[in-house]
């Protein structure tokens, strides 16, 4: 079987996790026609192949083996999943508290994600997206947007892998879409001290970072207001939220050596250092 040669999707976030002993690896769903004909039992195909390596996030050890085994299986590439149903992932880090990952996800024109990925976490993909079922393109309501009668918190018809995946749905959705890019912790105090471990996301659509403040056990965002329901359905409802705004496309925040923000916006070639006024 001949496969095309280029594909959509293909990279993501490469990580060290805390124990500074595991590789995390985000791969997306190498977007194509013909790849979505053969799709396999990661992207939740109950009746497809077995997982090829993409469609979410790996972890090896340093020496590029499965860790523990594997999670899901004990087969080869499946035992290197550490989670699945993952359509686009571009930013991902570590809780500076708790350790834990996190994520972001892309969706088409609807249902970006902030996700709490714990180990076996399966983002739902290609069956729902943010807290709506997958219908396809678009949907028949002459909007090509979800309604109401599409959202699912708890999906039935999803692979679970002989019951070691775990389906858990988004901290936080775009109910349209602004391409969420980096998330990044705040391990930092040059910033403030207020801001120390809360969390940025980045987009490429608004060119915005978003500040999203943590729960007191550290598994859920701190929403307030119309977002108490962890979904924007307008712009308007982001206002709250934005800690920056006006660049081009971010692709990257990263904490430099000196404590600081750093952000990378692609179209213009740059990195920008933040740094508080005084």
């Amino acid at each position: 079987m001949e496969l095309p040669a280029e594909y959509d999707h293909n990279g993501g976030p490469l990580l060290i996790g805390p124990d500074k002993q595991s590789v995390y690896l985000s791969i997306g769903d190498l977007e194509n026609q013909f790849y979505h004909a053969v799709a396999h039992k990661a992207f939740n195909n109950k009746t497809g192949m077995q997982p090829d390596g993409s469609g979410g996030i790996l972890r090896v050890t340093l020496d590029g083996e499965p860790v523990h085994g594997g999670l899901l299986g004990k087969t080869y590439p499946l035992n290197l999943y550490f989670a699945y149903g993952i359509r686009e992932c571009f930013g991902m880090d570590f809780d500076p508290v708790t350790g834990t990952l996190w994520n972001t996800e892309n969706g088409a024109n609807w249902g970006d994600e902030i996700n709490l990925v714990d180990e076996r976490f399966n983002g739902g993909w290609n069956k729902v997206q943010g807290i709506w079922r997958n219908v396809g393109d678009g949907y028949p309501n002459g909007t090509g947007f979800p309604t109401a009668s599409n959202i699912t918190y708890n999906p039935s018809n999803l692979v679970d892998f002989d019951g070691k995946g775990k389906y858990r749905s988004p901290e936080f959705t775009w109910y349209r879409t602004v391409g969420p890019t980096a998330l990044k912790f705040l391990s930092t105090v040059k910033l403030g001290k207020k801001y120390q471990n809360e969390m940025l996301v980045a987009d490429v659509n608004n060119g915005r970072i978003y500040q999203f403040k943590l729960d007191k056990h550290r598994t859920g965002l701190v929403l307030n207001g119309s977002l108490t329901d962890k979904v924007t359905n307008t712009d308007k409802e982001l206002d709250n939220i934005i800690f920056a705004r006006d660049f081009g496309l971010i692709t990257d925040l990263e904490i430099g050596p000196d404590g600081y923000l750093c952000v990378v916006v692609y179209n213009e070639g740059k990195i920008y250092r933040i740094s508080p006024g005084f």
